[in-house]
């Protein structure tokens, strides 16, 4: 039988969660964030043509590089925000947060990407002209048409990344009961300290 959603702490991934004491498990969680399937599978099937880093390098390769810094940069924010504010403290909150930074990251790298092809289309410009064409084509293909692109596969990896994370980096965090009845309060407004 299904249990019905009654309550939003009964939503799937809503348990507490804490971070694992082992740092091989963070090691362990970044690594298999990183090795995203479809980019392992696409680069079994069809080789790479170029593996030197550059413009013209491979873009899953790029991804792949990309993912081994920004997984570890996420995972740093994470940390910063449990110690400033507790949170996420939650599977689906580490998830929701992977997912948020990636596609985040996603679409700035690619407005960049837009701004340095613009850049370079004026340099080589002969004219007036031939930049404004030029910059025309840059926006319509790499602005407008990439954009969408690299938003939904930003978050489609930084969704693969957040459940690796969520899973193998976070374990339940035991529930506390309030034995003293005073958790519940704020201490400092009900004038107990």
């Amino acid at each position: 039988m299904i249990s019905r959603f009654e309550k939003p702490e009964t939503f799937p991934g809503q348990q507490r969660v804490a971070w694992r004491k082992e740092p091989q498990r963070t090691v362990l969680a970044v690594v298999a964030a990183v090795c995203w399937p479809p980019l392992w599978i696409t680069l079994a099937i069809w080789r790479p043509h170029n593996w030197m880093p550059g413009l013209e390098m491979d873009w899953r390769l790029q991804l792949f590089i990309l993912g081994l810094i920004g997984v570890p940069a996420i995972l740093w924010l994470l940390a910063r925000e449990r110690r400033r504010s507790g949170r996420p403290a939650t599977r689906l909150g580490v998830v929701w947060r992977f997912m948020f930074y990636g596609g985040l990251l996603a679409v700035i790298l690619a407005a960049l990407f837009t701004v340095w092809q613009l850049v370079l289309q004026w340099i080589n410009a002969a004219n007036l002209g031939e930049g404004v064409g030029s910059s025309e084509t840059t926006l319509l293909i790499y602005g407008v048409a990439g954009m969408p692109f690299a938003a939904v596969i930003g978050v489609a990896y930084a969704l693969w990344a957040g459940l690796c994370v969520a899973f193998i980096a976070f374990s339940p965090q035991p529930e506390v009961r309030d034995r003293l009845g005073v958790m519940g309060r704020d201490l400092y407004r009900d004038g107990a300290a």
